[in-house]
């Protein structure tokens, strides 16, 4: 959530973001906004899709908040998106900047947002799901070692849908980056399962 300048403006939810300098590149400016806007600090982000419509911004509260926050609120904006793959336990956004809060919300949560942005957010949940296989960007969100229990729990939150169990254990044992490890579980109160862990040569080949 934003806070203007303007205290007749309404504060306004919205994803973190601003204006790329002039002497920077685009995956250096996703980094600088994120931790100015959040702190949260080695992220990893990819960019997925750049936002350009001409109208993008018309709405009267939106044109309203810029005026208070931005000297050149007229001038044309095109967004470029990226998502970024954080486990919610290690990071903790704070405030900065003009950002008055900064918090993590449940995406069933997530109402209107300020601009395009509920756009943008769909925009990155479908390259997150099309880019969890091609990509092998599941290796980002899980930790070194893992069950395949938890493999399969991340496809179905990202993916947004159930697969049965026999049948996905079956396709893992298919994945040549996936390697079954000599270790179980440690600590745990049911029966240990086995370790996996992610093989980096086959994910980068």
């Amino acid at each position: 959530r934003t806070e203007p300048a303007d205290s007749n403006v309404k504060p306004m939810s919205q994803l973190p973001g601003d204006l790329i300098l002039l002497d920077e590149g685009l995956d250096e400016a996703a980094a600088r906004v994120l931790y100015e806007l959040t702190q949260l600090n080695g992220v990893y982000l990819k960019q997925f899709h750049a936002f350009g419509d001409p109208n993008r911004v018309k709405d009267l509260k939106d044109r309203a908040w810029l005026r208070s926050v931005r000297t050149q609120p007229e001038q044309r904006v095109v967004t470029v998106g990226y998502f970024g793959l954080v486990s919610l336990h290690d990071f903790n956004p704070k405030p900065a900047s003009f950002a008055g809060s900064a918090d993590w919300i449940d995406l069933q949560d997530i109402g209107e947002l300020a601009f395009d942005h509920n756009e943008i957010l769909s925009g990155a949940i479908d390259a997150l799901q099309s880019q969890l296989e091609s990509q092998h960007i599941s290796f980002e969100l899980l930790p070194k070692k893992f069950t395949i229990s938890q493999l399969q729990s991340l496809y179905e939150v990202v993916l947004e849908k159930k697969f049965d169990k026999r049948n996905f254990r079956k396709n893992v044992k298919k994945m040549s980056h996936v390697v079954p490890l000599d270790e179980k579980q440690q600590g745990v109160m049911h029966k240990p399962a086995q370790l996996f862990s992610f093989n980096r040569d086959e994910l980068e080949s």
